[in-house]
């Protein structure tokens, strides 16, 4: 699959998984599409690790909940966000450290506050790693943080943004 971008999402300082400041995060890079679902690169280190050589399924399982959760932004503006009410993951395969990675997330159904939305982990290879499928509700950053992590810690990575995104 081969996907348009249409903007990169902000990103935070200590997230872990956008963090780029959290010296055990994933600092992945999130970035919209033209069909308004969200695709997220990153590379597991071995901080990251369960068995050796292998990523923690629980890593998987923050990612994915992240990529959806931000899968509502293309619906409405960058400080709109998921709050996980459910999430379901299936593992498929082994997901390996030190090899780039990509999951895409997108929005299935909206029912007012509420969203579902599923997204998959993709391997180097194109094949699927891990799914999930969930529900959310939406809020505003505003709702969930305070002033200050809207102005010193929620930004726009300085990382150029690519023009397409293979998975």
């Amino acid at each position: 699959m081969n996907y348009r971008i249409r903007k990169g999402q902000n990103i935070s300082r200590h997230c872990m998984v956008c963090g780029i400041d959290n010296r055990f995060g994933l600092k992945t890079r999130f970035h919209e599409t033209e069909e308004r679902e969200v695709v997220a690169v990153f590379t597991p280190r071995p901080e990251h690790q369960s068995y050796p050589g292998m990523v923690h399924g629980g890593i998987s399982a923050a990612l994915l909940d992240e990529v959806i959760g931000r899968a509502i932004m293309p619906h409405g503006d960058e400080n709109s966000f998921g709050v996980t009410v459910d999430l379901n993951v299936r593992y498929r395969k082994v997901v390996p450290l030190g090899v780039e990675l990509k999951a895409v997330g997108r929005v299935s159904q909206e029912k007012g506050r509420f969203f579902e939305g599923s997204g998959e982990l993709y391997l180097p290879d194109g094949s699927v790693a891990v799914s999930a499928q969930g529900k959310y509700l939406r809020r505003n950053l505003s709702q969930i943080t305070n002033d200050g992590f809207l102005a010193e810690q929620w930004f726009a990575p300085v990382a150029e943004i690519p023009d397409r995104i293979s998975v």
